[in-house]
């Protein structure tokens, strides 16, 4: 693998960075999550425009730019470290990869123009429990005529509120399955959530009786439990790259600070304990990288295996791996960050609390870094009986 960027997509991360240095900025992050939507749809509109962000890893005969995991994870960090409020994550980390994965040809041809050129939002609808494994898929499917009859609660939905598709996982006679659920379905219901990340909204939807058709199913029959694991591994790959962001905009945020805040007639941070507090949060910035990217690239793998176990069978180590090593260096990070700011470290005014959040939030989100040990331990264990 080649972990050095290309030209281009070294043009892709210099254009994503000065793009939202200048339009998410503290205040306009400050604005749009306390907004009821969650997000600036004009700046969303821009995103879509503009930028053309939501169709980057979208086949090009979908209306996509056609390009790769990688590119995704680099458009990630940049929003990870400016807190992006937007519904970029639900739609192109979630759902798309569903859709790419499961989707059929008319599928793929009805949703995926609209996910690209962002007149569509959707999200990912599967865990009724706060469980993160296929445990926690307890909503149900009954074969009902031509279709099906969607019953359950789903929480933690990201964006769920505003999204208009939901990707909804399901048990049926035949396991999980995962099924194409417009938002307006009749007998469907959303609720918005308090969080503790205030730039990342949670929803609650509530299936009673919704009726689908046999088409809205992703995948054949008795295939989505190894679909909706192979979501969850894409999505927890994109949320390193995201969380790897958030961890260097901390360790930024801490050196900017720190150069500036006097003591003793010097800056503090010409004070060795201080040196060597941004010294382990820089080493915990780069090894999230090294682990991000890394999975990212087998992650563009998978995606063009379409699914094949033998292609992608490094995939759930990948992503496990990826998904505790950022984490962990995200909070450590972020909590840093509070430390060395001082007494106005979690102040309203300054910006650290927002990232201490987020990482706590998001350390949780999709299993917390235990957890991904565990199944790591498990999956080598389990390759050396």
């Amino acid at each position: 693998m080649e972990f050095a960027f290309s030209d281009e997509q070294e043009m892709i991360r210099e254009s994503a960075e000065g793009f939202l240095a200048d339009v998410s900025a503290s205040a306009a992050v400050r604005a749009a999550m306390a907004s009821e939507l969650g997000y600036d749809p004009a700046l969303w509109r821009r995103l879509c425009g503009e930028m053309v962000w939501p169709a980057i890893h979208i086949p090009e005969q979908y209306g996509g730019l056609g390009l790769g995991f990688v590119e995704l994870a680099i458009l990630l960090e940049q929003m990870g470290r400016r807190l992006l409020c937007s519904p970029f994550f639900a739609s192109a980390c979630l759902a798309t990869p569903a859709l790419l994965l499961g989707g059929n040809q008319a599928q793929k041809a009805h949703w995926l123009p609209r996910l690209a050129d962002g007149s569509l939002t959707a999200s990912l609808a599967f865990s009724s429990n706060g469980r993160w494994d296929l445990d926690a898929v307890q909503a149900s499917a009954r074969a009902e005529g031509s279709g099906f009859v969607l019953d359950g609660v789903l929480r933690q939905v990201v964006d769920g509120h505003s999204a208009g598709l939901l990707i909804v996982a399901a048990r049926g006679e035949q396991g999980i399955e995962l099924f194409a659920v417009a938002a307006d379905s009749a007998g469907l219901q959303r609720c918005l959530k308090p969080t503790l990340d205030q730039t990342r909204r949670l929803a609650e939807v509530e299936l009673r009786q919704v009726y689908v058709s046999a088409d809205a199913r992703l995948g054949a029959p008795g295939q989505g439990a190894a679909l909706l694991e192979r979501v969850l591994q894409l999505a927890c790959v994109a949320l390193a790259a995201e969380q790897t962001g958030g961890a260097q905009q901390a360790l930024d945020l801490t050196l900017a600070y720190t150069a500036e805040r006097q003591q003793f007639g010097r800056a503090i941070a010409s004070f060795q304990a201080i040196k060597h507090r941004a010294a382990d949060m820089m080493l915990e910035v780069e090894c999230a990288r090294s682990a991000a990217y890394y999975a990212a690239c087998v992650a563009e793998e998978a995606l063009a295996a379409n699914g094949d176990a033998t292609v992608a069978g490094e995939l759930p180590l990948a992503a496990a791996l990826a998904k505790a090593r950022c984490s962990e260096a995200f909070f450590h990070c972020a909590a840093e960050a509070i430390q060395l700011h001082g007494g106005v470290g979690f102040t309203w005014e300054y910006d650290p609390h927002l990232y201490f959040k987020r990482a706590r939030a998001s350390e949780a989100f999709l299993g917390a870094p235990s957890w991904h040990r565990e199944r790591i331990a498990a999956a080598l264990l389990g390759a050396t009986a």
